[in-house]
């Protein structure tokens, strides 16, 4: 049995609906699973921090610097 589903009207900017057209482009998604996999995303990074733990991005130099989420 899937969980029911609700529809919602988002407002974006031209540059946001540009972003999100090349995104899902890019990952061969429609708009509403990248958006999906966003929000999933934004859920487990807030529980994380919420915990206190920290994110952070490392290049390929090994190189680290910490997201930090308002």
């Amino acid at each position: 049995m899937s969980p029911s589903k609700r529809t919602m009207t988002l407002n974006l900017t031209d540059a946001e609906m540009q972003v999100l057209e090349e995104l899902s482009a890019r990952k061969d998604l429609s708009k509403t699973a990248l958006l999906r996999q966003a929000l999933r995303l934004y859920q487990v990074v807030e529980a994380r921090l919420e915990k206190g733990d920290k994110l952070f991005f490392e290049d390929d130099k090994k190189e680290k610097a910490e997201v930090m989420m308002l």
